[in-house]
């Protein structure tokens, strides 16, 4: 069997590297550090990653038969929220500790029905889509930032929860 235990820690335009395989696997599955699964081929494949390392679409990773293999975000069932108040919807999922995906103007999370409910109740726009799902990296689990449209690389809840009564505060401005 084929084993992963590293990603590669260069940009890919730093070498002109052949990338020989390629590993497709939803977000819950990147996020894992000891995984079996195969790559697209069908190949199987074990991943034995260091504690905390989190797979990215566009990754690269070493075999250990000295092939280079892509890393592939699959699509998922995701919830896009555009709101007036993003802000308001990123700290009610931050206090339950929701993977966020951050972008210009949205956020994304899993689909879930209950948040969603919650998201229209704050007065967000929720649709669904599919597409692959990148939350903000982890920067307490040894992650490095990635590079986002927000220009920070935080997780949406990383704060201490001594400001939670800041809630009761609240003052809605685009009614």
């Amino acid at each position: 069997m084929l084993e992963i235990k590293a990603k590669l820690k260069i940009p890919r335009s730093a070498y002109k590297l052949e990338v020989r395989g390629r590993l497709a696997l939803p977000f819950e599955s990147r996020q894992k550090s000891r995984l079996l699964t195969r790559l697209a081929s069908g190949e199987e494949v074990g991943l034995e990653l260091p504690r905390g390392e989190t797979l990215r679409g566009g990754d690269l990773v070493t075999a250990s038969d000295g092939r280079v293999i892509e890393v592939v975000a699959l699509p998922e069932k995701l919830l896009h929220i555009e709101s007036g108040s993003l802000a308001r919807a990123a700290y009610h999922l931050g206090n339950r500790h929701v993977p966020v995906q951050v972008g210009e103007g949205f956020l994304r999370i899993a689909e879930d029905h209950a948040l969603e409910e919650l998201l229209l109740k704050l007065g967000a726009k929720v649709t669904h889509l599919e597409a692959p799902f990148e939350p903000e990296a982890g920067v307490d689990a040894g992650a490095q930032p990635q590079h986002h449209e927000t220009g920070h690389g935080g997780k949406i809840h990383d704060h201490d929860h001594e400001h939670c009564d800041h809630d009761h505060h609240h003052h809605d401005h685009h009614k």
